[in-house]
């Protein structure tokens, strides 16, 4: 698919006149973000009334058509692989995914393949627009491998711009159901998180980290524990976990920041349960090209369920 390209025409309106050029062929063209016009136009892909235009910031010229040569996307490096998704909600900037818990969500050292990237790239073969001029899907957050839930994806340049701008803007909607040790109230933990100065595979509270904040209240009292809901004011690493176990209500099930009591440990032994007890329940976002008010929930998946069950009082 590299190598060639294909040509745009696009006629700019008379009320573009005197915009920055870059800004008034981004509006015009809503799948390629600003940042992809801008390369475009460095690189003397874009043909206007008078000519090559090869500068950004130069004035656009209303009621006038322009030529956008873009080059296929270069392949990605990582392989297509046929991995079954449950594919929630699809369009053709974005789609939305209910990640089973197991999953990588990216390719690393580690899981080079069998990832969520891989089986986007079988499932969008060739309609993936580019990110960057790359034909890969657009990760702008992940979820931990044994954590499941929904998971939003980009397919274009101007989805992956506008969704990672609502991300840094902390305007996403997001909530987890988690089952945690102790019987839980309602209440929100403000403590920056950063890499663990003694331990770089875990997350820790660091007065200099970066801000993030959770807000949880109580859904349902169980036997010694608590099934809540999280709403993510940030969205850090190991988030909710960190600052669960921060104020003595541990996940159930997590290997890492886990404290259990006997009866905990044996109960999921016993339902070789052995991941921690966190579900993206939900997931709302304004969609990035239609400015459409989008919302999607996902039951507890199975695992978690019988869990509940077991330690409903």
């Amino acid at each position: 698919m590299s190598g060639g390209f294909s040509t745009l025409s696009v006629k700019l309106g008379d009320d573009a006149t005197g915009w920055r050029l870059d800004r008034a062929l981004a509006v015009a063209i809503p799948t390629l973000s600003r940042e992809r016009i801008k390369a475009l136009l460095s690189s003397g892909q874009v043909t206007g009334p008078k000519g090559l235009s090869r500068d950004p910031s130069s004035k656009a010229i209303g009621g006038t058509p322009y030529e956008i040569n873009i080059p296929d996307p270069t392949v990605a490096h990582n392989l297509p692989q046929d991995i079954a998704l449950k594919i929630v909600f699809e369009d053709d900037y974005l789609l939305i995914v209910d990640k089973p818990a197991g999953l990588v969500v990216h390719p690393a050292a580690g899981n080079f393949d069998g990832t969520l990237v891989n089986a986007l790239l079988h499932h969008c073969a060739g309609r993936l627009s580019g990110i960057g001029g790359v034909a890969r899907p657009g990760i702008v957050h992940r979820i931990d491998k044994d954590t499941s839930g929904l998971l939003v994806v980009a397919k274009t340049d101007r989805a992956h711009e506008g969704l990672s701008a609502q991300f840094a803007k902390h305007t996403i909607d997001r909530r987890y159901m988690a089952i945690v040790t102790g019987i839980a109230t309602s209440g929100s933990v403000d403590a920056p998180l950063a890499r663990n100065p003694h331990d770089r595979k875990k997350v820790a509270i660091v007065e200099n980290g970066k801000r993030a904040v959770t807000h949880y209240s109580l859904i349902e009292p169980l036997r010694e524990a608590s099934l809540i809901e999280c709403r993510l004011e940030t969205g850090r690493t190991h988030q909710v976990r960190v600052h669960m176990a921060s104020i003595g209500h541990q996940l159930l099930g997590d290997p890492v920041y886990g404290r259990m009591k006997p009866a905990h440990r044996a109960l999921l032994k016993r339902l070789d349960f052995s991941r921690q007890a966190l579900h993206a329940a939900r997931l709302g976002f304004i969609h990035p090209v239609t400015s459409e008010t989008m919302s999607f929930e996902s039951e507890m998946p199975e695992d978690m369920q019988v869990l509940f069950t077991e330690l409903a009082i």
